[in-house]
């Protein structure tokens, strides 16, 4: 079977229309991955309240708890969610729609036009993932935390980050982190119609800028608390 048609044996399997085409998708990992981006940016600038002390960020967690009664804490958290499965959903049937496509892979892989990000987005996206659910665990739930405290979350992020493994994992989640916002801001460029010569500087410019400032504030955080900077 040639490429086009296990390009259409594909499509047919999943039904026809935008959502169900390879674009429909692409336009719909774009999308959720603007709002991932926006979040983590979001989730950035608030952290920086630990660099205040103690008063300054368990103020600002009190502030994201109490909004809207409660309930806009919980409202965010299931929009985040739903983008999140969405996003997850578009990337993992366009790579199963690829080897489906291709299933004897290349004897020797000649990157042309992709970039070690692009390449490597599925593995940093599994330890992404994986990375989510332990920081919930971590610093929402308590579950893994060895001396959670609801009352002081500073506490927690500080003791958190006190253990260098949890420290070294949230850096190594951060690098994954760096990989993923560099290909998706490049990728989402040129679907908005920019991938053009003239405008390629610019694009990876605009990219690293964002993915350095993001990255580099965040990985701040646990090495702030390993050197005493923040306690």
């Amino acid at each position: 079977m040639s490429v086009a048609e296990h390009r259409i044996a594909g499509a047919e399997a999943r039904g026809h229309g935008f959502i169900a085409s390879s674009v429909g998708r692409k336009v719909i990992m774009a999308a959720t991955g603007v709002i991932l981006f926006a979040f983590v940016t979001v989730h950035m600038i608030g952290n920086l309240q630990a660099y205040l002390g103690a008063e300054g960020f368990n103020a600002y967690a009190k502030f994201l708890q109490t909004m809207l009664h409660g309930g806009g804490i919980w409202m965010f958290r299931a929009v985040m969610l739903a983008v999140t499965v969405v996003h997850i959903w578009a990337a993992v049937t366009l790579t199963l729609d690829n080897r489906t496509a291709r299933p004897v892979g290349y004897r020797a892989l000649q990157p042309i036009a992709s970039t070690w990000a692009s390449r490597t987005m599925r593995w940093s996206g599994v330890i992404l993932a994986v990375f989510i659910v332990y920081h919930l665990l971590d610093l929402t739930t308590g579950t893994v935390h060895a001396s959670f405290d609801p009352t002081n979350p500073y506490a927690n992020f500080v003791n958190g980050f006190k253990v260098p493994a949890v420290a070294g994992f949230y850096i190594l989640a951060q690098l994954c982190l760096g990989l993923h916002m560099w290909h998706g801001v490049w990728s989402f460029t040129q679907t908005l119609g920019l991938a053009h010569p003239s405008y390629d500087s610019l694009r990876r410019a605009f990219a690293s800028g964002l993915t350095l400032l993001v990255v580099a504030v965040n990985i701040s955080y646990p090495v702030a608390v390993l050197t005493g900077l923040i306690h």
